[in-house]
Formats: structure tokens, C-alpha cells, sequence
């Protein structure tokens, strides 16, 4: 009879949990609903909720429509399938596989998803029809502790970011764990590509530097033309107005982009003020707001949007931490040719110290939508447009 009872007690308790989860979802998505009333975006456009994901930072569209996957910082990856407004369903990536900031995913022409974690590199083949299997297919590219050496190790700066280049190779971002590195890293950090931007071949092999000079970039896309823009983050501790961030552009290999010389945009550090910097230095191409964290970026190709947004430069800023007046928590927009950044959503800043929200990454579907990522809600949004 004690067991009967203990069962049902269990059973109860496991019910009431179940209950207390989903009355928590429902209230936790009912306050995301109630955020998404006050965020401003230009006429015709409009935001809605597409999915919930946990700590949901960066996102890997597949090709074939049948599944997005959803980097994380955390211990988890996830995988939505899509709907026509909303997601059809979210679930874990891969969980009988032990991930360490699971954050960095990307797919190749193939179809083979990459999945770049602080230290170590995965390929899913054909990850939209298999990821169900993923454990079992699961093919290491680089080992843990190859990525980079595991002394370098960090939760600081090791957000990893991913694309496959027009040249069929990955690349990844590879953030440096300072916020001003010291000189006698200089060196090391060059011959390893931290604080820099490597590639190698799809297998592994054929690792080299691409560029280097960058502090930590979290947002990466290809041109048509193929240069390769990313954002990166600049040095802390600077004051509220200073240095901007950046918004590179990469044509060839082998360009530095001036971190530690310089702090963001022609602004020098104070710990190398009195070092000659490099002569061959690549300033950004767009200098965005001081602290305000711009992170996952992408052009607009498609359709669905008016036709000044075809070839725009989408990016997200996450929201300053290092600032008396936070800013960012935000959508931001470079149009084609221009070198100026605007606000295309905002809202999650209230202004007085606090977000409702803070925007990661930003990805196309192929209507011509545009999803953003939102880490603290652990929500995914679609952006869609509709002419007045």
C-alpha cells in the first residue's frame, strides 16, 4: 500500500510540476505578447512571436525549409520546425550529447550543419532530414582543446560564430579573452588566429589565419561579392561615448583590423597609446553606437520588404552593460551603400536601466521574413511587412 501511495504522491507531484511549467510558459509568453505591443518599426512592418528556445542566440535557416537551428551559450542547442506564421514545434538538438556553449551553427551547401562550441567543432550531415539521429552522426571536425588551447579557455569572449565561405571553407571567429590584450599575447595570438577570424577546410584540415586585429566578432556574413562583413565588439572601460563599434569588411585574407592599437573605429587604447600600431591597418567600414554589443548581422535578399531594405545590412545590438545610459537592445539597418546604421525595430530598452529584451541574431526565412533571436525572453520573432 506504501508504494501505491508513494506512486501516486509521485505521480501528483510530477503532474503539479508539468502544471506549474506550463502556467509559467503561458505567463512568460503572455509577457513576451505584452512587450511586442510597444516595440516601434517603421510603416507596414510588424513583429509577432515565432518561437520559444531557451537562451535562443543564433540562428542556422536550412535550405529546404524543414528545420532552424538555434545556437545557445549554455549547455543546450536547439531545433525548430517551421510553420507559416509560427514554429511547428521546438526541441533539443542532440541531447544525449554533452555541448559546452553550443552557440555557433552554420550549414554548408550540402546541407551538413556546423555546430562550433567554445572549444570544440561538430558536423550533422543533411541535418534536416537526420538531426533526429544526430548523436549517431555526429562527425568531429576539430576536437575538444584544438580550437584553441585550452589555457586560452574562457567563458569571456568564446561565443563562437560560424559561415561557410563562398571558397567551400569554414570559417569561425575566434574572440580574445581581454578586454585589452596584454603584450606578451600579441604574438601567440596572431600565430593562433584569438582575436581573429580563422579558416580551414569542411574536414578540418587546411587551417590557417584569415584575418586578425579584431577584438571579438559575433556576427558574421557573406557579399555576393564575396567579402566577408562581420561586427565586433570594442574595448570596455573607455567612457559612455567611446570607441564606436565596428562593421568590417574582409575582401582577402591576411587584413588586420587594428585591435589592441585601436580601442574601435580610429579611437586608440589607453594601454598602447605610445605603440606605433601597424601601418597596414583596416579601418571599419561603418562605425556603430559605443557599447551597445551589435551582434548577429545579415544582408536582406528578399522580397517581401520595400525596396530600399533590398541588400541592407541587418544587424542586432544586444544592449550595453558598460554604459551609465544603457543603449541598444535593438534591430539596426545599413542600407546598401551607405556607411550609416539606423534603428529598424526598437522597444526592448525602457530607458531606465533595464531591457525587456535583448536582440542576438538576425536570419531570412525564405518568404523574405526576417527572424531575430531574443536570449534573455529565450524568444525567436518574426519580422514580416505588409503594405499600409
Amino acid at each position: 500500500m506504501r508504494m501505491v501511495v508513494a506512486a501516486f504522491l509521485a505521480c501528483c507531484a510530477l503532474s503539479g510540476g508539468a502544471a506549474a511549467q506550463q502556467i509559467a510558459q503561458e505567463r512568460g509568453r503572455a509577457e513576451i505578447e505584452s512587450t511586442l505591443k510597444r516595440i516601434k518599426l517603421p510603416p507596414g512592418f510588424s513583429i509577432s512571436l515565432y518561437a520559444i528556445a531557451p537562451g535562443a542566440r543564433t540562428l542556422a535557416v536550412g535550405r529546404d525549409g524543414k528545420a532552424i537551428f538555434v545556437g545557445t551559450e549554455e549547455k543546450n542547442a536547439y531545433v525548430i520546425t517551421p510553420g507559416e506564421n509560427k514554429a511547428v514545434a521546438v526541441e533539443r538538438f542532440a541531447p544525449s550529447l554533452p555541448f559546452i556553449m553550443p552557440h555557433g551553427v552554420c550549414f554548408s551547401k550540402d546541407g551538413a550543419l556546423f555546430l562550433v562550441e567554445r572549444n570544440r567543432v561538430t558536423r550533422f550531415d543533411d541535418a534536416e532530414n537526420t538531426w533526429r539521429d544526430a548523436a549517431t552522426n555526429a562527425k568531429i571536425v576539430v576536437k575538444s582543446g584544438d580550437l584553441i588551447p585550452r589555457n586560452e579557455e574562457s567563458r569571456g569572449h568564446a561565443s563562437r560564430v560560424c559561415r561557410i565561405g563562398p571558397d567551400d571553407k569554414l570559417y569561425i571567429s575566434l574572440g580574445q579573452p581581454y578586454n585589452v590584450a596584454p603584450p606578451d599575447k600579441l604574438a601567440f595570438y596572431e600565430r593562433t588566429g584569438i582575436g581573429g577570424i580563422i579558416r580551414m577546410n569542411l574536414d578540418g584540415a587546411g587551417r590557417e589565419v584569415f584575418a586578425t586585429g579584431i577584438r571579438n566578432s559575433v556576427g558574421m556574413v557573406f557579399d555576393t561579392d564575396g567579402a566577408l562583413w562581420f561586427t565586433d565588439n570594442q574595448v570596455d572601460s573607455m567612457g559612455d561615448n567611446q570607441p564606436p563599434e565596428e562593421l568590417n569588411r574582409a575582401d582577402r585574407a591576411g587584413l588586420n583590423f587594428g585591435f589592441p592599437w585601436y580601442g574601435g573605429g580610429h579611437v586608440r587604447t589607453y594601454e598602447y597609446a605610445g605603440v606605433e600600431p601597424p601601418k597596414d591597418v583596416v579601418f571599419p567600414v561603418v562605425e556603430t553606437a559605443p557599447h551597445a554589443a551589435g551582434l548577429g548581422v545579415t544582408f536582406y535578399r528578399g522580397d517581401m520588404f520595400p525596396k530600399e531594405y533590398k541588400g541592407a545590412l541587418f544587424y542586432a545590438q544586444h544592449g550595453s552593460w558598460d554604459r551609465s545610459t544603457p543603449i541598444g537592445a535593438r534591430v539596426m539597418f545599413t542600407a546598401a551603400g551607405t556607411t550609416a546604421s539606423a534603428p529598424f525595430a526598437e522597444g526592448w530598452n525602457t530607458g531606465s536601466g533595464s531591457y525587456l529584451g535583448r536582440p542576438v541574431d538576425v536570419a531570412e526565412l525564405a518568404d523574405g521574413s526576417l527572424l531575430v533571436t531574443d536570449d534573455q525572453s529565450g524568444a525567436i520573432y518574426r519580422i514580416t511587412y505588409q503594405k499600409p
